[in-house]
């Protein structure tokens, strides 16, 4: 008999990718052990399979198999699962019986994550009035609203401070005094290049500001999102694609509660959907750019980030997207979810 907890990492390979993510999204393991309609072992699903599988042109509708390991490791029993999970680099091992079928699921101790230093300069747009988390942007600029014992704009550098990434440049605007005070008396000194806007300038106009100052790849991300993905693999994507600009998007799934009707012609009924899931793409507001699009934003124009991405690919550059789960992007931009993202890094 499988263990409670074993069961949240187990689906049908019947469901869609979209859905396979969902149950990923709900564990620790970052992993969905597939199973047949008898329970028994089909395959295993990762959040790096289904990237893979997305970015060679898989559709979230396909079923889940289709992106799965077909060939995973497997034990017949919890001592030989432990001896093949500390023996690689294992996420989770299925435990299977004589007859294939899944009998539970070993997890294993919870893996201290190791960082690789990269080094890359970290660009932080923390200029705007943060107008959706009204009132508190009246008191406070919108990077210095407290996530538990931080500030947002603090828990994004320390993430990137763990990849090595400590050359901060920060371009401010609104309550850009207060900024400048709260890091002036930090005790983790953080290496900080301040750009001051004289206007207003969108989410991509002070970039205009640092041309002449960066001459190689740098991260470029919001002041009120918070991505826990693997950077190290986001770039090797980034240089292995060669693009100029790389956008980090998130999936997100919405249920539709209601029956979905097909029509065609006269009235006919085409088809019929009970509660159907629609899956998209949305820009977390993080990228990965080469200097050269810094000659593409004019100077004191406001202009947004996402019209200069338009710009760069109409000149026919190479600009991608590096797809994350809905579960690897925490954004603050909006009060209903400061909580959820303080839930989500104090686990309180």
């Amino acid at each position: 008999m499988k263990r409670p907890s074993a069961e949240k990492y187990i689906g049908r390979d019947t469901l869609s990718v979209a859905e396979a993510m969902q149950i990923i999204d709900r564990n620790v393991g970052g992993i969905v052990i597939l199973v047949g309609e008898n329970g028994t072992l089909t395959g295993t699903l990762t959040d790096g399979d289904i990237r893979r599988f997305l970015l060679a042109g898989g559709k979230l509708d396909e079923r889940s198999k289709l992106a799965a390991n077909p060939h995973p490791r497997y034990a017949f029993t919890t001592e030989d699962a432990e001896k093949l999970y500390h023996k690689k680099n294992f996420t989770a091992i299925p435990i299977i019986d004589e007859e294939n079928v899944v009998v539970d699921v070993y997890i294993g101790e919870q893996k201290t994550q190791e960082y690789p230093a990269l080094n890359i300069p970290v660009v932080i747009n923390a200029g705007g009035k943060g107008t959706r988390l009204d009132p508190f942007t009246r008191v406070l600029p919108k990077p210095l609203i407290p996530v538990g014992d931080l500030p947002i704009i603090e828990h994004i550098m320390n993430l990137f401070s763990k990849y090595g990434c400590t050359e901060f440049h920060v371009i401010v605007n609104y309550k850009k005094e207060l900024m400048k005070a709260y890091f002036a008396d930090n005790d983790n000194d953080y290496n900080i290049t301040w750009y001051d806007e004289e206007t207003p300038l969108g989410t991509g106009g002070g970039l205009s500001l640092l041309r002449g100052k960066l001459n190689r790849t740098f991260f470029f991300t919001n002041c009120d999102t918070l991505i826990q993905t693997n950077y190290e693999s986001l770039l090797d994507f980034h240089v292995d694609s060669e693009n100029v600009i790389t956008m980090v998007c998130a999936h997100k799934n919405l249920t539709i509660p209601y029956g979905v009707i097909e029509m065609g012609e006269n009235g006919v009924i085409d088809g019929f959907r009970e509660k159907p899931m629609l899956s998209f793409l949305t820009n977390t507001g993080m990228y990965l750019v080469e200097p050269e699009v810094l000659d593409q934003v004019e100077d004191n124009v406001p202009v947004g980030f996402p019209d200069v991405v338009e710009r760069v690919r109409q000149l026919g550059k190479n600009v991608a997207v590096y797809p994350i789960s809905e579960s690897e992007w925490m954004d603050m931009g909006q009060l209903s979810e400061l909580e959820k993202m303080r839930k989500r890094l104090y686990g309180e």
